[in-house]
């Protein structure tokens, strides 16, 4: 049987501006919010009692591609610096956006941090042929990397 990925669910520092992010740049719309207390079995973070505050956020499919976004609430850690390099343990989320101009004139008024302006690029597609696609990469409040495309 093959898993099928749901939800990734990523540690914000806060979601007052990690939310906005998300909606705002990605046009992504809130599917759940409530407070968690930690069990501290499953999680291999924090400990048993921990406050948390996840919201859930939905982009166009009902089921799959979901992004929770995680903080913690009590007790509040020290967050570390930024870094906006790509490393082993830092994902890259590619994202299909309708309008990839749309999305960068989003991040530029949100004040994301972005690796290059709006271009436009070709690869060889799974089945050969060749995709073109017009990108923009944004992060996220947190340093988390968005490739967002929009295939032309």
């Amino acid at each position: 049987m093959l898993a099928q990925v749901k939800r990734t669910t990523l540690k914000v520092r806060d979601l007052n501006k990690s939310v906005p992010f998300y909606e705002d740049v990605l046009g992504m719309t809130k599917y759940y919010d409530d407070k968690i207390t930690l069990s501290g079995d499953l999680l291999p973070g924090g400990e048993k009692g921990d406050i948390t505050r996840l919201i859930i956020m939905k982009g166009q499919d009902p089921v799959i591609g979901m992004i929770g976004l995680l903080q913690w609430i009590d007790p509040v850690p020290n967050a570390p610096e930024i870094d906006y390099k790509f490393d082993f343990g830092k994902p890259v989320f590619v994202a299909q956006v309708a309008d990839a101009k749309h999305t960068y004139e989003a991040a530029k008024k949100f004040g994301s941090k972005m690796t290059a302006p709006l271009s436009e690029s070709e690869y060889p597609g799974a089945d050969g042929n060749i995709v073109r696609v017009r990108s923009v990469g944004v992060f996220d409040p947190d340093g988390h990397f968005f490739e967002c495309n929009q295939r032309l």
